[in-house]
């Protein structure tokens, strides 16, 4: 039998070569060619662009480039390559994160124009910078690109696990939102009805595509992809999607929710829409609601409703039950807070002085 003989390629001819990079998401590629435009040849890009598309939520990605965008911005600014960059550095950017203001959208600015004019970040913003520096550097210091990640060492900011800066909704503002969005357009009534009725991510929301509303066992039902990737089939509630299938009116493809242009509904867009629905219903809240509320109002309502701690805490896509606890505001109602007997007591004696 003839061995079967492998030419070598001629010298005139280029063999294929597929570049990795082309299979990263598209987070990871922009923010490689945005450290590739600042550090030129240099392993910085691609170590970090490899890092992002490793995520596996676009969500995560897109959160890990705005943190690491930030701690690259001022490891440059002290002059130190954040491949070099050791425990004190860290420890100096941690409390600069303390009084650094954040960035925030330029009313009347080009497209995707930011300032550095809001407030500093919260403990658990702070919490989260920090562990997504870290998470960089431990993959790097897999890779052998760094001897250790700088950050392990840095303190991380005490977190209340039972406080949520989430501004609440009372059911009642809930209602008074769902009027107005009915009110306003078929995209709003459902947009606000699958927030608070499914309690999802308002990414999660955003992500999902007409064709993939399905049929489960006599639920209708939409999967929402949770934190790390987990796709969860959720059901769509009568209410909610009888407000879906009158947005729709019969298109049965494309995004879930799109613009007047068809594209899809992004997130800026759904918060600036949502605050003017605020206003329309009168919410004191109007100028600083953001999609996260309505999450936070299926879980306490749920909560305030019967439902069990563990059946919301699924519902919700948590993993910890003690995540689902800093929604509920029962454990701190501030209706019920001894401030205002101790002020009604105290009234009632001004008033009596006065009287007397």
């Amino acid at each position: 039998m003839t061995e079967l003989q492998v030419q070598p390629p001629a010298s005139d001819v280029v063999p294929f070569r597929h570049d990795p990079r082309d299979d990263w998401p598209d987070e990871a590629r922009a923010f490689r060619d945005e450290l590739a435009g600042i550090y030129g040849d240099d392993p910085l890009p691609d170590l970090a662009g490899a890092w992002v598309a490793r995520q596996r939520s676009a969500n995560t990605r897109r959160a890990y480039v705005r943190r690491f965008r930030g701690w690259e911005a001022y490891a440059r600014s002290a002059g130190v390559h954040p491949l070099k960059a050791t425990l004190p550095l860290a420890d100096a950017y941690s409390r600069h994160l303390e009084t650094a203001p954040t960035l925030v959208r330029v009313k009347g600015g080009r497209r995707g124009e930011t300032a550095p004019v809001g407030k500093p970040l919260s403990p658990s913003g702070r919490a989260q910078a920090l562990s997504a520096a870290g998470s960089f550097y431990t993959y790097a210091a897999r890779l052998g690109a760094v001897p250790a990640d700088p950050f392990a060492a840095v303190a991380r900011p005490d977190i209340d696990p039972d406080h949520s800066s989430t501004q609440g909704l009372t059911p009642d503002e809930t209602a008074r939102l769902l009027e107005a969005a009915r009110e306003h357009a078929p995209r709003s009534y459902a947009l606000v009805a699958l927030l608070y009725l499914l309690g999802p991510r308002v990414d999660e929301v955003l992500a999902l595509d007409v064709e993939q509303l399905g049929y489960d066992r006599g639920h209708r039902t939409l999967p929402l992809r949770r934190k790390g990737g987990r796709v969860q089939a959720v059901p769509v509630p009568p209410l909610a999607l009888d407000a879906l299938l009158t947005y729709l009116d019969g298109r049965t493809k494309g995004p879930l929710f799109v613009t007047s242009s068809g594209r899809r509904w992004s997130e800026p867009e759904v918060w600036k829409h949502l605050r003017v629905l605020a206003r329309r219903a009168d919410l004191p809240q109007a100028d600083s609601i953001k999609p996260h509320a309505l999450r936070h109002g299926f879980i306490t309502d749920a909560l305030d409703n019967g439902v069990p701690l563990h059946e919301v805490q699924d519902a919700a896509g948590h993993r910890d039950p003690r995540t689902t606890q800093r929604y509920n505001r029962r454990r701190g109602r501030l209706d019920g807070h001894p401030a205002y007997k101790v002020a009604a007591a105290m009234a009632e004696r001004l008033a009596d002085r006065t009287d007397a």
